[in-house]
This record gives C-alpha cells, structure tokens and sequence, in this order.
C-alpha cells in the first residue's frame, strides 16, 4: 500500500472543488491508496494555507477518491532513510498539517468511503467532524510493524474514551465505520452511495451559520481543552461577552425576539 519514492507522479494527487462557500479537497492518488506522501503532505498544507486566509469559505471536506481513505505514511518513503533528522521533519510536517486543520477558522469534514489507518485514521480523528460510508474501516495499525501511532494518538486521545483509543494503539485492530461512531471517533454512517449527499449536506448546514460565530466558537473550542474548569468558564464568558458585540448576534436574537427570520450580515 506504499508508494515508491523515487516514483514521479506527474497526474494531480490533490483535487479542489468550490461551491457556495464550500470547498472539497480530494486525496487523488487511488493508485498507491491515498498515502500521506511529503508531496501530498505539502499540496495540503499549501491549500489549507490559502482556504484559511479566505474569508469566503466557510466549510471545508477532505475526501479521497479509489478504495481507500488513506493508510498513512508512505512506508517505502519512511524507510528510504535511516537518518533521525529525515524521520523527525517528515512527522513534523505532518504535525503541522493537522495543527494548521484545528487552527484554521472554517470547520473541517472528514468524508471517508475506505480504510483510513495509521495517518489516515489521524487524519480523521484530528478533523473537527466526520462522516463514514458503511463500508469504512478505521485503524492506527502501527504497532503491528513495531512502531507506536503516537502521532495519531494525539486526537484520538482527545476524541475517544481513553480505554477506546488505548485498545485501538495497543492492538493495531480495524475497527469499523458502526464501532468509530461508537467510540466517538465518526459523527454519523451512511449509504455508500449516500456519503457524498450526507456530508455536503452537513456542510451546507454549518455554512448557513452566522460565520463569526462559527470562526470563534471553532477556536474557543479547542483553546479551552487543556484548561481546568474555572479558567475555562473564564474564557468562556469572555469569548460570549465579545460574540454579544457581533451585529450578526444582536439581529439573530432579535430576529427570535420577533419571531422572524435573521437578516445575516456576514459579521
């Protein structure tokens, strides 16, 4: 499931679709499953960059086109050195990555169709919602080749139930799309032919949300993680004082006061 690394890829590895502010970036390297390569590694983050600075976009799915959501690193790749440096830039570009999904303003769908292991299940895990085909399978299967997933330990340990993510790290077993919505790591399962409907759907549902509310509700969410209880309702109470200053909020309150339907400003 790995690609060659000396192999030049000279056809797209990375899709991008705009639609009413919402855009669909797709893993398009069916051929070798999808892997996070350095070079799809870096189309990524490049695209992220660019939707992050776009006050236009207001959603964002990552998809995968082939059988496969994606299985992670590129072994081949990883072990096409033995040098710690190489190793260590290659796990803090993708670090970076998903460091750069939670930092960015617009939320982040996962829509996965296929196996999404190692990396991939990452990937998933790190997304701020997700939405699996039945036919999905999910694993963080690193320890079977002696190497620990503690990369993808870092969101699953902040997604599911400790003993969840432990069993999943500790036993390298796939676990399906039913068993991931169980333990918190999948929003909802479909159809596989109704996958693509249901994400955009869930999509056009956040996108029609006052946007500044969005941006900041996104970014309270995850800065209040790490904090004990009475500094997180500190914070709380600063970030709900600041979005009562929002002309969007004042007229969405407003609108209910009068039993109507609220005029959004974008703001």
């Amino acid at each position: 499931m790995s690609a060659n690394p000396g192999e030049v890829i000279n056809e797209p590895i990375l899709l991008r679709e705009q639609e009413d502010g919402i855009v669909t970036l797709t893993l398009d390297n069916a051929k070798q499953f999808n892997v996070l390569s350095r070079t799809l590694l870096t189309e990524l983050q490049q695209a992220l960059d660019e939707i992050s600075a776009n006050d236009n976009i207001r959603v964002v799915i990552i998809a995968a086109n082939g059988k496969a959501f994606s299985p992670g690193h590129d072994l081949k790749e990883m072990r096409s050195s033995e040098d710690k440096a190489f190793h260590q830039a290659l796990f803090n570009q993708c670090s970076k990555m998903m460091l750069t999904i939670n930092a960015m303003p617009q939320p982040v769908i996962a829509e996965v169709g296929g196996v999404a292991a190692a990396a991939g299940c990452q990937l998933v895990a790190n997304c701020d919602l997700a939405v699996a085909s039945k036919e999905a399978s999910f694993a963080v299967c690193g320890i079977n080749l002696g190497l620990f997933c503690s990369t993808p330990a870092v969101p699953l340990s902040r997604s599911l139930l400790r003993k969840n993510a432990m069993r999943m790290l500790l036993t390298g077993d796939f676990i399906s799309a039913q068993q991931a919505q169980a333990y918190g790591l999948i929003n909802e399962v479909v159809e596989a032919e109704d996958l693509k409907q249901a994400t955009r759907e869930l999509a056009h549902k956040i996108a029609a949300k006052p946007s500044h509310a969005i941006k900041l509700g996104k970014a309270m969410f995850y800065r209040q993680l790490p904090m004990d209880l009475s500094e997180a309702y500190a914070y709380a109470d600063e970030i709900m004082a600041s979005n009562m200053d929002s002309e969007d909020t004042r007229e969405g309150i407003d609108a209910f006061i009068e039993k109507r339907k609220p005029d959004w400003k974008g703001q």
